[in-house]
């Protein structure tokens, strides 16, 4: 098990927490009382807890504004594969990138084919359509999505009304008394602009109006425990920071420097109310809990970046999401909680949030199942993590997005990671190098440009490079449809309604012989039918091939519209339900550059 993960100084030590905390969410060891000032309380344990564990380190000191420079990162893939990892957890990535000009793609192209899994984040750019990155189909990409724990810190106003929030603050309130309360926006400094104040930028508050009194923020653009550090320094004694209509109902909990709680949106909108029907508005912040059990849970991060896949939009990404919002972890001694510079506290453990908290959560179970099943390929591991995912919340419910609106795989990927299924998926959809190589012909690149991208391969025996053999296109172009994925996509159906068939194919990992059914939820103003509709497998590691065919339906379709559905392939016993989500767009000719997304 290994990370790629970032810090500055020009030494291997972790000076920033982000690859401590990576690391042991993926394969810490069992620590009895790991808590964050004292808060979520227990036992700790990454996903592989006895795993033998590698770092890697690859961001710098900026250089030109960059941090992370690519021949770092492939340089770390190199020593990954010489080192013999199983598993690769790389919480880093950019804007999304033509696969030929990202590091991180060539990099976990040459580690895939030397059979290591690589999982990376999605990114932290939602909500906004289209934000994806780590896009490449031998990547495992994972979005955040929350867990069934809070830490509840309430706001109770002066008109008796109660308000949720969440927070770490360890500061409680001086003295159980009412505060007044104002808006960040009433306390403008003379030389800072109405946008610079909402959001509590540095500099941007006037000290005579916000001494002694709680201070509501608006979350956006700079560090949210940094508008603390600016309330405070202003003479503020708390902080109410709330979501713009973006980010919904998602509430994190920071390790702030004075009394908070961050609520939702429409708390805010709430409290904004309240504060302009009174001349004197107060409240009091209480000091935060550990609560368990919270619904609903999981809902989709605001900030986990979303699909469509803006380089190849035939392949669903992200691919599956996992815990990474307040997650508790190993942290840096180098670096203060909020890892900002005035922050002079130092913790053991640390919550964060983040796709860099989501990524080595399914690094971590991969571990596991290559543990499990030595023999599998890191497409194998894949599908079984994608095909065993669930879709609905604790309460039973479709997942929801942090406006707690019916989330898509277009947030989720397959859907929220269950460990204990992915064991056991029944079926794999498996692939290797040559089906990626047969990808990328599909996309285009000539056999010269994919050698480039091949480059040379490191000799296991001395770490010497020799040539790559040339790959050869085939004469007749694959179709990047049919490349061997979990999830199926079909983004340039045709509105005539002619057909468009693709084709997987699956290999039975489960006992035998075996025979599974197919149900298909076809997505909305799209008919979609499997051939055959029954595969029998008579031995373990058999394949079978099957068809999928869409269909346009006329008049019960929105053109440019993407919309989902679901395959499932079920064994008699009703043991296995291998589910793959279907995704489906039927072309808009006259409007080709715009895209909407349904949630029917």
């Amino acid at each position: 098990m290994a990370t790629v993960g970032q810090a500055n100084p020009a030494s291997t030590r972790d000076s920033d927490g982000h690859g401590t905390h990576t690391l042991s969410t993926a394969a810490g060891r069992f620590v009895p009382g790991a808590n964050l000032f004292g808060y979520g309380n227990g036992t700790a344990k990454g996903g592989a807890p006895r795993a033998h564990v590698a770092a890697y380190k690859v961001c710098w000191r900026p250089v030109n504004g960059s941090e992370c420079f690519d021949a770092d990162i492939i340089a770390a893939f190199d020593a990954a594969i010489h080192d013999g990892v199983d598993v690769l957890s790389v919480s880093l990535g950019g804007a999304p990138a033509e696969y030929f000009n990202d590091g991180v793609a060539i990099g976990s192209f040459h580690a895939v084919r030397n059979g290591v899994t690589v999982v990376c984040s999605a990114g932290n750019s939602g909500p906004g359509a289209g934000t994806v990155s780590n896009t490449a189909p031998w990547l495992v990409t994972v979005g955040a999505s929350t867990v069934d724990r809070e830490f509840p810190a309430y706001l109770d106003l002066g008109n008796k009304k109660r308000i949720k929030g969440q927070s770490l603050s360890p500061v409680p309130l001086p003295a159980n008394k009412h505060y007044r309360l104002i808006s960040s926006e009433e306390a403008k400094a003379a030389n800072a602009t109405v946008a610079e104040a909402q959001l509590c930028i540095e500099g941007s508050l006037d000290r005579t109006k916000v001494e002694g009194k709680i201070v509501m923020c608006m979350r956006g653009k700079n560090a949210r425990v940094e508008k603390g550090e600016t309330v405070h320094r202003a003479g503020g004694v708390g902080l109410v920071l709330a979501n713009d209509e973006s980010t919904g109902n998602e509430m994190i909990a920071d390790a702030h420097v004075l009394p908070a709680t961050h609520v939702t949106y429409s708390d805010g909108v709430a409290l904004l109310a309240y504060m302009n029907s009174t001349r004197f508005a107060s409240g009091y912040i209480t000091v935060p809990s550990t609560a368990l059990e919270t619904k609903p849970a999981p809902f989709m991060a605001a900030f986990s970046s979303q699909g469509p896949n803006t380089v190849t939009p035939q392949i669903l990404k992200p691919d599956i999401t996992a815990p990474g919002v307040s997650i508790l972890a190993a942290f840096t001694g180098l670096a203060g909680p909020t890892g900002l510079a005035f922050d002079s506290r130092r913790v053991l453990f640390n919550s964060e949030s983040g796709t860099s908290m989501s990524c080595p959560h399914v690094a971590g179970i991969a571990g596991l199942l290559k543990a499990l099943h030595p023999d599998w390929s890191p497409a194998a591991i894949k599908s079984a993590i994608m095909t065993t995912a669930r879709v609905r919340d604790n309460m039973k419910k479709p997942m929801s997005n942090s406006s707690f609106l019916r989330a898509t795989p277009f947030g989720y990927g397959a859907g929220h990671v269950q460990p204990n299924r992915a064991a056991d998926p029944g079926l794999v959809y498996d692939m290797g190098a040559a089906d990626y190589l047969h990808f990328l012909c599909a996309l285009g690149y000539n056999s010269s440009v994919i050698d480039t991208f091949m480059g040379a391969q490191p000799d296991d025996s001395d770490g010497q490079r020799t040539p790559t053999p040339q790959h050869a296109c085939p004469a007749t172009p694959p179709v990047v449809e049919d490349l061997n994925y979990p999830s199926v996509t079909v983004p340039h159906l045709s509105p005539t309604g002619e057909p468009r068939t693709v084709t997987r194919r699956v290999r039975n990992v489960g006992a035998a012989p075996a025979a599974y059914d197919v149900r298909v939820d076809a997505p909305r103003g799209v008919s979609v039918s499997v051939r055959p509709s029954r595969l029998e497998f008579a031995a373990a590691g058999e394949e079978k091939k099957f068809a999928v065919t869409f269909r346009a339906r006329k008049g019960s379709f929105l053109p440019g519209e993407y919309v989902f559905g679901r395959m499932v392939w079920s064994d008699g016993a009703g043991r296995h339900r291998v589910r793959s989500p279907v995704v489906a767009r039927v072309a808009d000719h006259s409007r080709t550059h715009k895209t909407s997304v349904s949630v029917a």
